[in-house]
């Protein structure tokens, strides 16, 4: 250590230099860094989820919780496993000991999961895995309100979804209040039975046109080509077209015994802004994101689409993470000015400007130090980082003052400002 600091005051140009360079690299660091609220931890939790329509929670724990936890209890590391089943849907939550590895335990559930899936009932839903980690909570809720049908609020905000997803630091958008899209079949029953034709041979007949028939290979001597009949429903005139019986030259079609309209499922709740029905967008980032800039290109891009909206269409921030991480960077940034003047008015009074100005000067110069090491191992400005800059102000303004203190004893006792300074 004394080889070190004899180096750096024998060397006083350099020494300089390295303070400056460590200054400018700090505020650049700075200025680059992503910046979030909270940092990514893993909470040792995860949850299998389950849906099945219109089942019971009696069955729901027999057919889906019950197949689910046997194949779910042989995995290491559980700590404790809970379920819960209601009406058309069932979980179970699974807590692992503190220490786990999420990634290598996320991939065991699955693997889990997917061996229990051949146990429920074949009408289930695929089961998701889902993991708990709070650097996936939506950093913004943007809701859309106003006296516009469900049919065009619902078509905008899936327009904005795609949007928005396309920035490359959103990971994903749900939106809230969404119902999933519905094609209503009404069949005319006496139309039906004048054709002589029943529901059955309707439904088997849209089944059995509904599929890719895989036809083999052809070998062309150049090479080799697959074959396949295409028969799969891509829109509505492929229905309404689809021919279900030939009596002579009349071709009797889709369209002549049923009529089709699209519609939404049957609403599980209700979304409304002052009054007005509403859909609510929640916009995730990326692990690792810059959540100011984030949050900035959302906005914008919203902003920029408002102007196609309906008349009469309001868009409400509800929630913004964002002004939260800009208040706690400028209470860092207040913090740091506070401190330094508080110390530069101490210590020009006790000891002297020469003693105020090197102490003032350690205070940045730290702050920025440990920004640039924190960039350097890939971390993120966040709310842990921010308290623990603020609470080591006081443990480096210690140090400093003392060192000070010392080297004007030293000073006062006869030795050079190169003897005093370097014992201190």
């Amino acid at each position: 250590m004394n080889t070190i600091i004899q180096a750096a005051i024998q060397r006083s140009r350099a020494s300089i230099m390295l303070l400056i360079f460590l200054f400018i690299a700090g505020i650049s660091a700075y200025q680059s860094i992503p910046k979030e609220a909270n940092p990514d931890v893993a909470i040792p939790m995860m949850y299998v989820s389950m849906s099945l329509d219109g089942i019971s929670p009696e069955d729901g724990e027999r057919l889906l919780i019950r197949p689910m936890e046997h194949e779910l209890r042989s995995l290491e590391g559980i700590k404790k496993m809970t379920s819960t089943a209601s009406e058309g849907h069932a979980s179970v939550m699974l807590e692992f000991d503190a220490g786990f590895d999420a990634d290598q335990a996320l991939a065991d559930v699955r693997v889990k999961v997917d061996a229990a899936r051949s146990k429920l009932p074949s009408e289930a839903e695929e089961p998701v895995v889902n993991e708990i980690n709070v650097g996936l909570f939506p950093v913004l809720s943007v809701g859309l309100s106003g006296p516009v049908s469900e049919n065009q609020l619902v078509y905008i905000a899936r327009q904005l979804q795609e949007n928005i997803e396309a920035i490359p630091e959103v990971l994903e958008v749900d939106i809230g209040g969404d119902r999933e899209d519905l094609l209503e079949v009404v069949v005319d029953p006496q139309v039906l039975e004048g054709y002589g034709l029943d529901y059955q041979q309707l439904f088997n007949l849209v089944s059995n046109n509904n599929r890719l028939v895989a036809a083999g290979s052809l070998d062309t001597g150049a090479g080799r080509m697959s074959m396949k009949v295409p028969g799969v429903i891509e829109d509505l005139d492929d229905v309404l077209s689809m021919p279900i019986k030939v009596d002579g030259d009349t071709v009797i079609t889709f369209a002549d015994v049923a009529t089709i309209s699209r519609s939404f499922k049957d609403p599980l709740g209700f979304a409304r802004i002052n009054g007005q029905p509403a859909v609510v967008l929640e916009v995730k980032k990326r692990s690792g994101a810059n959540i100011i800039s984030t949050i900035e290109q959302t906005k914008a891009l919203i902003d920029e689409a408002s102007s196609r909206f309906p008349e009469g269409m309001h868009i409400n921030y509800i929630m913004d993470q964002s002004k939260e991480v800009k208040s706690m960077l400028s209470d860092l940034l207040n913090n740091v000015l506070t401190a330094v003047v508080l110390v530069l008015i101490l210590i020009i009074a006790t000891m002297g400007v020469r003693s105020a100005v090197l102490v003032g000067i350690t205070i940045p110069g730290a702050f920025f130090a440990g920004i640039l090491m924190i960039a350097a191992l890939g971390y993120t400005m966040n709310i842990i980082v921010l308290f623990a800059l603020i609470l080591v102000a006081g443990m480096l303004v210690d140090g400093a003052i003392v060192v000070s203190e010392l080297a004007d004893r030293h000073l006062a006792e006869g030795q050079t400002p190169k003897q005093a300074w370097a014992n201190a």
